[in-house]
């Protein structure tokens, strides 16, 4: 199957990646900058698509995406994804927008499906990886085309700490993909996906 995925450079859409080409799928990669904080992850998802050597795009969507943390100048939260103030981080309808534009690029280039790394663990703080949201566009890919297109979401089901396991089964370079919200040269450690990641990593 020839398939679109959406990449951040962060562990789970990284780990998306490699599991999708494990599987025999024909890959290309969409990243978009839309004035996040931390653009850093663009550089992690450019080295992947050369590691994996698969096409790679990167999208600008500027002054699209303004009401969050992430995307202007204010502070980011610390704390875990379970906190109420991990809600200044949500991006209002991020994934619909980078979805729909995946998709159009996906009929452009004649792929079968799109993909993206939504997992279980992101369902209470970001509407757009709920299942509901989810069963509603995959509904609408088969409606936006003359040829039915598909939405993957291989870790719907899974926790961050699963996704975490198979990178690790599939030799993913985990050091070298980039979750944290903050644009330093190193993670900061305490943001939710800081912490969501190394609570993820604990014991294993």
């Amino acid at each position: 199957m020839k398939i679109t995925i959406l990449l951040s450079g962060g562990l789970d859409s990284t780990t998306l990646l490699a599991y999708l080409i494990d599987s025999g799928h024909e890959v290309a990669c969409l990243s978009f900058d839309y004035g996040q904080t931390h653009i850093r992850e663009l550089d992690a998802a450019t080295h992947f698509t050369n590691v994996y050597k698969v096409p790679h795009s990167i999208v600008c969507l500027p002054g699209v995406f303004a009401g969050s943390a992430l995307t202007r100048d204010a502070e980011i939260p610390e704390g875990h994804y379970t906190d109420t103030s991990m809600r200044a981080t949500v991006i209002p309808n991020r994934n619909m927008v980078m979805l729909s534009i995946a998709g159009s690029m996906a009929i452009q280039h004649r792929s079968d499906a799109v993909a993206y790394a939504a997992h279980a663990d992101d369902r209470g703080v970001y509407p757009d990886c709920r299942p509901q949201f989810i069963s509603v566009m995959r509904e609408a890919f088969t409606l936006c085309d003359w040829n039915i297109l598909k939405l993957l979401v291989p870790f719907e089901n899974w926790s961050k700490r699963d996704i975490y396991k198979e990178a690790m089964r599939l030799g993913v370079d985990v050091a070298a993909t980039w979750s944290c919200y903050t644009g330093g040269d190193k993670p900061c450690g305490v943001c939710g996906a800081c912490s969501a990641r190394t609570e993820a990593m604990e014991g294993i």
